[in-house]
């Protein structure tokens, strides 16, 4: 980040209209979920995966839908199941005749999209799984030994139900470490649910025109790495991914008593790259403890092995992220012979 040059006035005035444009298409989509929105939009421009987690009917799908569509970026929907094959994903190779003679063609499948919906993502099999983790990390595909780029930017934002567990697979800990956040999606208000039914034919979201062009998409992402990230909220990223593992010296009690594994260095460098985003987003030229708040529960969480004990005494990982907040200090304490003085 030092040899990046910081983002300017000029330039974070020029990203504000293009940002504003996108959260009000997404407050159309779905709405009163400002902040579920910010977080989407924000782990967007860090160019970060999603796994949404929500019950049925909540309008995950056309949050991410309207997401595609305002970005002006190509999208497809793929249902997850169990007989799903990684074919099914990358696509293979077709006997194709040409002036007589026959040749193998690649045929791409439905992850060669800028924006991929996995729906249900739990419900494929642990093989399936792992062509979409390539595809994930490393944006391409490989199909009997040879590699296919994906197109550029890539976003896989996946589905799941946190309460059908029949007939699922538990996604491994190396695959949720891939998605940047976990975003839960809540059930609506009273009041909400009102407006969408006085408001919504059906409950249909009204049509989206698109927000940016492919220019402006590409100043954003430039954009947010130029974002400052201070060297005190650059520390206190580390220390708190530092307390997240229970033999830490700095770990809170709810850490050692609950977490077997704490977060691993990706979950630092996606706080940090997430909290710039936030920055951008809030129309600010560095990224400060507030943002920070507001990114490392949805970073963290996910990637918390618990022991045990935690489903029994009902303590999710998203209690544990905010008692990290809680209890590691924003500046870090001075060594007590440094107090003496």
């Amino acid at each position: 980040m030092s040899n990046v040059e910081r983002l300017g006035p000029e330039a974070l005035a020029r990203a504000r209209a293009p940002l504003q444009r996108i959260e009000a298409g997404l407050a159309s989509a779905l709405l009163d979920q400002g902040p579920l929105q910010r977080l989407l939009l924000a782990a967007t421009l860090a160019r970060g995966h999603v796994l949404l987690e929500g019950l049925p009917g909540l309008g995950k799908t056309e949050l991410v839908k309207a997401l595609a569509a305002l970005l002006g970026l190509s999208f497809r929907r793929v249902q997850f199941t169990p007989d799903l094959l990684p074919s099914d994903l990358t696509g293979g190779p077709m006997l194709e005749e040409r002036g007589g003679s026959r040749a193998l063609r690649f045929l791409p499948g439905p992850l060669f999209a800028q924006v991929v919906l996995a729906d249900e993502i739990n419900r494929a099999s642990p093989k399936t799984q792992s062509a979409l983790l390539e595809a994930m990390q490393e944006r391409s595909v490989t199909v009997l030994g040879e590699t296919h780029a994906l197109p550029a930017p890539f976003f896989v934002l996946a589905t799941q139900n946190p309460i059908e567990l029949e007939g699922t697979y538990p996604l491994p800990e190396a695959q949720l470490d891939r998605f940047l956040f976990r975003l839960i999606v809540e059930r609506p208000a009273t009041a909400t649910l009102e407006r969408i039914l006085l408001e919504r034919h059906r409950g249909e979201r009204p049509p989206l025109e698109r927000a940016v062009d492919e220019a402006q998409l590409e100043e954003l992402f430039a954009a947010v790495d130029r974002v400052f990230l201070p060297p005190a909220v650059a520390r206190w990223i580390a220390r708190l991914v530092e307390a997240s593992h229970p033999e830490s010296p700095t770990a809170p009690e709810l850490v050692k008593r609950y977490v077997r594994h704490g977060g691993s260095p990706r979950a630092a460098i996606g706080t940090a790259e997430a909290a710039r985003a936030h920055a951008l987003v809030g129309g600010r030229p560095h990224a400060g403890f507030e943002d920070v708040r507001a990114v490392l529960t949805p970073v963290l969480a996910h990637r918390l092995v618990l022991d045990y004990r935690a489903r029994l005494d009902g303590v999710r990982a998203e209690a544990i992220a905010r008692e990290l907040l809680e209890r590691v200090d924003e500046v870090e304490a001075l060594p007590e012979e440094l107090r003496r003085v």
